[in-house]
């Protein structure tokens, strides 16, 4: 959860870190806020063992036009989300610094373009992504093997299905110019049958162990500058 504590309990140098998620279709089988549920855990997960951090709601609607068409998907679009990025690190000038924790891709130009504008204004700010070796792109066997391990209730077993197996390189002009409804009428881009809980849990303390690294290294640059 979110911190809590009222604001006497927060150290003025402490690390901001919010979770960046989505609502956007997942298929048919995963909840639309997955992507959100992902790097709240995440968020969480680095808390539980940092001192100093404060863990902010998380911004669950986001940058999804590539999932227009499908019901549920919900999206403030690129040029808005950059200007939260900004709007967000501005009103922390109390802390050390933000580190956005990001849970969707589809995010990616909008932290370029507020990146931009906070460079030039000299405030820190970090974004983290997630690296996974040989992951699918979206709702196949990766994310829902990560939703298995840390939320299993919120996978419909009974509709794990193969979407679109080809490579991105192979279907990237298509998924930007017409969306992921043009390439995968189902909204699975992998095959979310091969997913296991044993899977997400790997996943998932590789992922913590690079965030916790990450941070560390962050907070002692800007520490030191």
């Amino acid at each position: 959860m979110p911190s809590q504590q009222p604001w006497t309990d927060i150290a003025q140098r402490a690390c901001v870190i919010v979770p960046v998620g989505s609502f956007e279709q997942h298929g048919p089988h995963l909840p639309l806020d997955t992507d959100t549920q992902i790097a709240l855990y995440l968020s969480e997960s680095l808390s539980a063992h940092q001192t100093q951090i404060v863990v902010a709601p998380a911004i669950a609607i986001t940058a999804s036009g590539e999932h227009a068409g499908f019901p549920g998907t919900i999206s403030i679009g690129t040029e808005a989300l950059s200007t939260v990025f900004v709007e967000l690190v501005r009103s922390c000038d109390w802390a050390l610094g933000v580190i956005f924790v990001h849970g969707h891709g589809g995010n990616l130009e909008a932290t370029h373009v507020a990146s931009q504008v906070l460079q030039h204004e000299k405030r820190n700010f970090a974004h983290w992504w997630p690296r996974i070796v040989q992951a699918d792109a979206h709702a196949g066997c990766t994310e829902t093997s990560m939703m298995l391990a840390i939320n299993p209730d919120a996978v419909r077993i009974d509709r794990l299905s193969i979407g679109n197996i080809q490579a991105i390189s192979e279907i990237q002009s298509e998924l930007r110019n017409h969306g992921v409804k043009s390439v995968s009428p189902n909204g699975v881009l992998g095959d979310a049958r091969l997913a296991s809980a044993e899977i997400g849990k790997e996943i998932m303390h590789t992922l913590v162990s690079d965030l916790h690294d990450f941070v560390n290294t962050t907070r002692a640059r800007w520490q030191s500058s």
